[in-house]
């Protein structure tokens, strides 16, 4: 678990961090540099969930070997399908990271939602369901890895 006092905004109690793959994880199906060790280090205090409509078909050889669970979901209904997997979770317990259309209703829930704007793009809804957006993936997982930094940007 990651605990982090955020003050006049929230203490966090983390126990999940749920991630979608491609445009936030992965570019064009291939895992982007740094995320491997990033998200290694980070599943001694989280469980990891990579929630994703797998677009490159790529996700679960490209995330072989690392600690974390892998969904990959139908081409319909993705948005209401990582809501629904953050609720069966618990919301307050979760960390949600994306970028895409189909991200936005699980960072609207998450204790803690941040949006990526990499090489894909973000789409604004999602932008605007977070409470912080990042420009890449490896800042967002620093952030939980070095939680001053949260505490920096989101106190009141």
């Amino acid at each position: 678990m990651l605990q982090i006092h955020v003050p006049d905004f929230a203490t966090l109690r983390l126990e999940h961090l749920v991630i979608d793959y491609n445009g936030t994880l992965a570019l064009d199906g291939e895992l982007l540099p740094g995320v491997r060790e990033r998200l290694d280090r980070l599943a001694s205090q989280l469980v990891i969930h990579v929630v994703t409509g797998d677009t490159f078909g790529k996700a679960r050889s490209r995330l072989g070997g690392l600690p974390c669970d892998i969904s990959v979901l139908s081409p319909q209904g993705q948005s209401q399908a990582k809501s629904s997997y953050v609720e069966h979770l618990g919301p307050s317990s979760c960390v949600c990271i994306g970028n895409g259309r189909n991200d936005r209703l699980m960072l609207e829930i998450a204790a803690l939602a941040i949006a990526i704007a990499q090489r894909e793009g973000a789409c604004v809804e999602t932008l605007l369901s977070a409470d912080i957006v990042v420009s890449n993936i490896r800042d967002a997982l620093d952030l939980l890895a070095y939680p001053k930094r949260l505490v920096a940007t989101l106190r009141g």
